[in-house]
């Protein structure tokens, strides 16, 4: 399969995303604005690439997700979070969020994908209303949380990070029921790892997975800081 490069002048424009080759990688070049992510994601792609490296765009299959709807949370993650040990808040500090989640070790990854550019790429996009920050809280301190992009039904998780134990799951949690209330009806885990499949997660072929985004971007995006009482 070939790699395809992105046009410079036309950031919305995407070659289908059943192009990719095996590994996932769809195309490269291009840059990180808005316009561009925004496009990307709408279409089931995304930005993974590691410093000094091109922008590569990746559609893999197949695709890791979570239903709100089957969700599980383990007896002992349950007990953690009915004890009220961290608070749960969003969109209060989504660059800290960020940044934590570029500092985090992760195996079989030598350094972080999360570079200036995207960090500064996410930040504008939280700005505008689309990028999010789940945060988990003790004693005033910011021990664990996620980010990701939310647009329909859809939300396409991206990082995790914590600095003291469940603080991240806690946050994860939180974030999926709150979903299932709003009425999301995937989270985008992307490529499979076994901490997310603890929660519920499973592999879906990328087709299966192109069709539900399509019909979950049928929905009205909640635009704006979750803080405050979001737009439909």
């Amino acid at each position: 399969m070939p790699i395809y490069l992105l046009s410079d002048e036309h950031p919305e424009l995407f070659p289908p995303p059943e192009r990719a080759d095996k590994s996932g990688v769809l195309a490269v070049g291009g840059d990180l604005s808005p316009e561009r992510l925004l496009a990307a994601y709408s279409r089931g792609i995304f930005p993974w690439f590691s410093e000094g490296d091109p922008i590569l765009w990746h559609s893999p299959d197949p695709r890791f997700v979570l239903t709100p709807d089957t969700l599980h949370v383990g007896r002992s993650l349950r007990k953690t979070m009915a004890r009220g040990e961290y608070e749960v808040r969003y969109d209060t500090a989504f660059a800290r969020v960020i940044t934590e989640c570029g500092r985090v070790t992760r195996p079989g990854q030598n350094g972080t994908w999360i570079t200036d550019e995207m960090l500064g790429a996410y930040v504008e996009l939280h700005e505008r209303g689309f990028a999010h920050s789940v945060e988990a809280w003790q004693n005033g301190e910011l021990k664990g949380g996620l980010y990701g992009v939310s647009l329909g039904a859809a939300f396409f998780g991206e990082s995790m990070f914590a600095l003291a134990p469940d603080a991240s799951k806690v946050a994860f949690v939180s974030s999926v029921e709150r979903f299932k209330e709003w009425g999301f009806q995937l989270v985008d885990c992307q490529v499979e790892t076994e901490h997310l499949a603890r929660f519920g997660a499973e592999s879906w072929p990328r087709k299966r997975f192109l069709a539900a985004l399509h019909k979950a971007l049928r929905e009205p995006t909640r635009q704006g800081k979750w803080t405050e009482a979001p737009k439909q």
